[in-house]
C-alpha cells in the first residue's frame, strides 16, 4: 500500500470565498480543524462534511472534501446514514446551537444515544446569527433579541448537560480563539471511536458581540478558564493556584496553600471513568462561581452503532441461504410464466 499524502492546511482549504463575517469566530474553528485534519494521517478523499443551516453550515463550501449541505436540524440523519453506509469515512458534522438543539433537537439526542461514530463540532454563539439575531435555545435567560424585545423566559440549554444526559461517550468543550488547543480537541475527536460532541463557544461579531469576553479577556481567562487532562489535576489561575476539589459531593473551587490544602487534595481528571456523574457535574460549572471547563471532559469507549449494524449483516449473510440476487428472485413463492 502507498504512504499517506503528507498534507498542509492549505491543502483542505477550497476556491470558495470564505463569506462569514469579518472577526467572526467560524473563521478561527474552520483553521483549527483544517491544521487538525492535515495532521491526522487521513486521506484527503476519506473525509465528508455535513451541515444544516446556520452560519456554521457554510463550512461544507470552504473545505476541500467531500460535503453535503443539508436542511435544518437535518445535518445528523444524513451524516448517521454517511457513516453507517460508508464505516471507513471521517464524517463530520458541522452545526449551530439553533440548527442542533431547537429543529434538530430530536436527530441530535438519538444519534448521541445510537453512538454513531460521528465528530460532531456544535458552534455555540447563543443567537441566531444567519436569521438575523433571534434568541437560540442557548441564549441566556433575560437577553432581549428580536423576537425577546423584553427578554426571554426560557431557561437555556447547557449542551455539555444535553449530550452526557442522552448517554454521550465523549464530550469535549474550547473557545474559538484558542486556536491550537482547539487543533489538539480535533485530533483527539477524531481518535475516539463513537459520537464525539465538542461545543466551541463562539463569537458572532454582529449580533451577540463579547457574549464570552468574560472567558477570553486576555488579564482575567486564566482565571476563568480551566483546561482539563485526563490523568492531571484540575489546577487553574494565573499563578497555577487554583483548583477543584470534592466536598459533600460537591466541586468546590479552593486556594492552594490556604486551609492546609496542597496540590495532592486537587481532583485528577478522569475522562475515562464509565460513571457520568463527576462529567456531567464538570460540564454543568457556570462563572462566576466556577471556572469554564475546557477540554475533554469525557471520552469512554462502547460499541458503535455503525459496528453493531455491520457485525449484524455479517452474522446474517453466514447464516443466511440467500447468496446472491438470483437467490433472492427465486426464493419464496415463485412462479413459472408460460
Amino acid at each position: 500500500m502507498s504512504e499517506t499524502k503528507k498534507y498542509t492546511f492549505k491543502d483542505f482549504k477550497s476556491d470558495q470565498e470564505v463569506r462569514w463575517c469579518p472577526g467572526c469566530g467560524d473563521i478561527a474553528i474552520m483553521s483549527s480543524i483544517q491544521k487538525a485534519m492535515a495532521e491526522m494521517g487521513i486521506p484527503k478523499e476519506d473525509f465528508a462534511i455535513v451541515s444544516g443551516i446556520g452560519c456554521s453550515s457554510r463550512f461544507p463550501y470552504y473545505m476541500n472534501t467531500y460535503g453535503f449541505h443539508g436542511i435544518h436540524g437535518r445535518a445528523g440523519a444524513i451524516a448517521s446514514g454517511v457513516k453507517t453506509a460508508n464505516p471507513k469515512l471521517s464524517v463530520w458534522q458541522i452545526t449551530g446551537d439553533g440548527d442542533a438543539l431547537a429543529i434538530g433537537g430530536n436527530h441530535f439526542i438519538h444519534e448521541i444515544r445510537r453512538n454513531i461514530d460521528l465528530n460532531v463540532v456544535l458552534f455555540n454563539n447563543q443567537i441566531y446569527g444567519l436569521t438575523k439575531g433571534q434568541y437560540s435555545p442557548t441564549s441566556e435567560y433575560g437577553i432581549k433579541t428580536k423576537t425577546s424585545p423584553y427578554g426571554t423566559v426560557e431557561k437555556p440549554f447547557n449542551p455539555g448537560e444535553l449530550v452526557i444526559g442522552a448517554g454521550g461517550t465523549f464530550f469535549a468543550r474550547g473557545i474559538d480563539n484558542n486556536v491550537k488547543e482547539n487543533q489538539e480537541l480535533f485530533m483527539e475527536v477524531e481518535k475516539h471511536k463513537g459520537i464525539s460532541i465538542v461545543e466551541v463557544l463562539q463569537n458572532c461579531v454582529i449580533f451577540n458581540d463579547g457574549v464570552y469576553s468574560y472567558l477570553t479577556d486576555r488579564k482575567e481567562k486564566a482565571d476563568r478558564q480551566l483546561f482539563v487532562e485526563h490523568g492531571k489535576p484540575m489546577i487553574f489561575g494565573k499563578e497555577k493556584d487554583k483548583g477543584l476539589v470534592l466536598e459533600n459531593g460537591k466541586l468546590k473551587v479552593v486556594k492552594i496553600g490556604e486551609n492546609g490544602i496542597t496540590e495532592a487534595d486537587i481532583l485528577v481528571h478522569d475522562a475515562k471513568e464509565q460513571s457520568p456523574i463527576m462529567h456531567y457535574q464538570l460540564a454543568a460549572l457556570q462563572y462566576p462561581e466556577f471556572p469554564i471547563v475546557l477540554g475533554v471532559i469525557r471520552a469512554v469507549e462502547l460499541t458503535t452503532y455503525d459496528e453493531a449494524v455491520h457485525a449484524q449483516i455479517e452474522e446474517v449473510k453466514a447464516s443466511s441461504k440467500i447468496k446472491c440476487m438470483d437467490d433472492l428472485l427465486h426464493s419464496g413463492s415463485t412462479w413459472e410464466v408460460e
